[in-house]
């Protein structure tokens, strides 16, 4: 199971001084909208009823923000619980997965019984989507999952790209994308396949609401499919999968126009602020961030990844130990983007780490 070990593990251990500083998981640390907080505690005596089985206000609210038909939707306990209904679904032999990638689109294929093969990104070159590859062996498997953008390098592909690559699969291979951190890109609409569902009978795109609107306490995702194929997975799903409060806590959060404004704010200043202070920092090649994460190699500090995360830990601060994603190794490392106090306090932590590597012992 440490192959498929998160960031976010807060729980795992305890920080003597108080409470962890996490940068191993990307959520938004605005927190909770003032619209999302109001409405959790208007409703928290609703919790003596079922929710809604069919989420019609939920399913209403995404189908407006997002332009969407709502029978091309359906909801998820997270993101991450859809690929694992998708899968178990539609039971593919084999899956092909750009690595590297986010742990649980091989973990939920395996659960299904799926093959997994892997295709490699170069880091070298800054780990570009590899769709000669995928195209050459698209025809051999039953789907391709790609990651937009891709967590954990930060990559980001263009919606063209995409589609010449299902325009280069033959009828049987479905490509699902999953967009869930596309929310923090002002430019969304150049990116996302939302809209392509019809066109392409076999792409299935997922969205995390949890990551941008900060409930990963709450679980909250949806995808985008033709109706057909949402019917068949509504079937196989639980008819209460989505909860009460996280139900109205999406529809709140979506109406929070200044809240998305304001976190697209943070974003454009505190990505900027990170991406040069990190360059400072001597041998440390970092790949340019697309959202709010950032990617590094830190074999040109002359540390290892291992020493650098322990040290991190003594001052309270969590990174994202990136050895277990198959492709990468013990030199990477992942971090969050954060507010700019927190952006400060990791910073000076990597500088006094720095100034420490003569007296290692």
């Amino acid at each position: 199971m440490e192959r498929f070990r998160h960031g976010g593990d807060i729980y795992r251990e305890s920080f003597s001084q108080g409470e962890w500083l996490d940068f191993s998981a990307n959520i938004n640390p605005l927190g909770l909208s003032d619209k999302t907080r109001r409405c959790l505690m208007e409703h928290i005596d609703d919790l003596v009823h079922y929710p809604d089985p069919e989420a019609r206000e939920l399913k209403e609210a995404i189908a407006n923000h997002y332009g969407l038909p709502q029978e091309e939707i359906v909801l998820g306990n997270g993101a991450a619980e859809l690929l694992y209904l998708f899968f178990g679904m539609m039971k593919f032999s084999k899956m092909l997965l750009p690595q590297p990638a986010f742990s649980d689109y091989e973990r939920a294929a395996l659960a299904a019984g799926s093959h997994v093969e892997y295709v490699f990104m170069n880091p070298e070159e800054g780990f570009p989507f590899p769709q000669e590859k995928l195209c050459a062996l698209g025809d051999s498997v039953d789907c391709i999952v790609v990651g937009n953008p891709n967590n954990p390098t930060g990559t980001l592909t263009a919606a063209e790209v995409l589609e010449k690559t299902l325009d280069h699969l033959h009828g049987n291979t479905w490509l699902l994308v999953d967009e869930s951190f596309m929310e923090f890109r002002e430019d969304a609409e150049k990116y996302t396949l939302r809209h392509l569902v019809e066109k392409y009978p076999r792409l299935f795109v997922v969205q995390s609401l949890t990551k941008f609107y900060a409930l990963p306490g709450l679980r909250l995702g949806f995808g985008v499919a033709r109706p057909d194929i949402v019917k068949r997975m509504e079937e196989g799903k639980d008819v209460w999968n989505v909860n009460l409060l996280a139900q109205k806590a999406g529809v709140a959060a979506l109406s929070d126009t200044d809240y998305q404004r304001n976190t697209l704010w943070w974003l454009w200043e505190e990505q900027a602020y990170i991406v040069e202070a990190l360059h400072c920092i001597p041998g440390l090649k970092i790949f340019p961030p697309s959202v709010n994460f950032v990617l590094a190699d830190v074999r040109g500090t002359g540390m290892e990844a291992a020493y650098i995360l322990s040290e991190m830990k003594k001052r309270g601060i969590l990174l994202r130990d990136c050895s277990n994603y198959p492709s990468l190794n013990e030199n990477y490392i992942r971090m969050a983007i954060r507010s700019h106090g927190e952006n400060l306090r990791l910073m000076e932590a990597w500088r006094e780490i720095m100034g420490n590597r003569g007296e290692r012992t």
